[in-house]
């Protein structure tokens, strides 16, 4: 899959302006706060319907602005498609794809990427929500109804925690703990399923590129955690169920005096170890980037292997943040896709590269 160009209007700082972008690999240019992650953004949009440094849609509207727009041409599937997505404050986004209406777990199925930025260097000595975060956005691009549970999980933890913050006064609410405690358990048994077989394959991935990477100096250990009761992750969801159900009715009368959700797929973690010991304690700086680099590079072979595509390389002024030799590392296993690069300077890069130059200042392309 390849994006051709993407045009944006009334997105981030572009007022209207449109990309160009080669097949192979392209070097986005520019001084710091001129656009160059803003349009990531926007290529990352066409792909999961969301932005990635924030929650919420309106903060991607141009300051002053309450329309925006972003209108990819991509091809995919062996066809040239569309993707527009367009946000008016006050309504509700609009997806379309080839002119049909769609929802955002749709157009994975059209545009996958692969993001990487320097949050992502700390994952490995981050809390547990920054792992939850990686395994969730890998696994909605390649199963799009593994978001809807997502979505759908965090609507009915929410209902919950409300319930367990306000009984004392509405006691009435209590009426339906349970029910909400039973649906969570049940959406909950699936999300496990995909997290475990997620883990299973990124270890049988992650691990031999770590290998190679580290120059068979050091192993790599990847340990899927959830609630404490599951015995095994991969167990019928029906069997799953009935052990997250015992345990939501241990813990019942300690949430009611706690005031909140005491335990769930949402402390869920991806234990990271490094020759047998815990990355997060013990890993040095490089040992950790080593690691978060080889979790990436191996999310981009999975999807790679599912659906005999490459996803889009989104490479979020990584480099810079990365010695000489990860920097080669990282160069030296982007080919066979399309990656979009951004970085302060261009000249070195475009002698490692060989890819397309593209300059962004204040939100609009320049010439270089």
């Amino acid at each position: 899959m390849i994006v051709r160009s993407v045009r944006m209007e009334g997105f981030r700082n572009y007022l209207d302006e449109t990309v160009e972008l080669s097949p192979g690999i392209n070097v986005i240019t520019g001084e710091n706060a001129q656009g160059k992650t803003n349009f990531l953004e926007a290529v990352y949009l066409l792909s999961c319907g969301r932005g990635f440094r924030t929650r919420l849609d309106s903060e991607l509207l141009a300051f002053g602005s309450d329309y925006t727009k972003v209108t990819g041409k991509v091809f995919s599937a062996e066809r040239e498609q569309s993707i527009e997505i367009s946000m008016r404050s006050g309504t509700r986004k609009q997806i379309l794809v080839n002119g049909v209406r769609k929802n955002s777990s749709d157009l994975s199925e059209i545009l996958r990427v692969v993001l990487f930025c320097p949050d992502d260097l700390n994952m490995i000595k981050d809390g547990a929500k920054a792992r939850r975060r990686f395994m969730d956005m890998a696994i909605s691009q390649l199963r799009p109804s593994y978001a809807a549970l997502i979505s759908e999980y965090t609507r009915l933890y929410e209902h919950k925690k409300r319930i367990l913050s306000d009984w004392r006064e509405k006691p009435s609410l209590l009426d339906t703990l349970d029910e909400f405690s039973d649906s969570l358990s049940r959406c909950s048994a699936q999300i496990i399923r995909y997290r475990a077989a997620f883990a299973r394959r990124l270890t049988e991935t992650a691990v031999p590129i770590h290998s190679e990477f580290s120059g068979n100096g050091e192993t790599l250990s990847l340990d899927y955690q959830t609630v404490g009761t599951v015995t095994d992750s991969f167990a019928a969801a029906s069997e799953i169920y009935a052990e997250l159900l015992e345990h939501q009715k241990a813990h019942r009368e300690a949430e009611i005096a706690s005031g909140n959700v005491l335990s769930g797929v949402h402390k869920d973690d991806l234990d990271i170890g490094i020759n047998g010991v815990n990355a997060r304690v013990f890993a040095s700086q490089g040992q950790t980037r080593t690691a978060a680099l080889s979790l990436k590079m191996a999310e981009r072979e999975i999807s790679l292997e599912d659906t005999n595509d490459c996803p889009i390389l989104l490479l979020d002024d990584v480099l810079s943040e990365l010695d000489a030799k990860r920097q080669e590392f990282v160069l030296n296993r982007i080919g066979g896709g399309q990656t979009l690069i951004t970085c302060c300077e261009n000249g070195q890069l475009r002698e490692r590269t060989g890819g397309k130059i593209i300059g962004i200042a204040g939100g609009k392309t320049i010439r270089l």
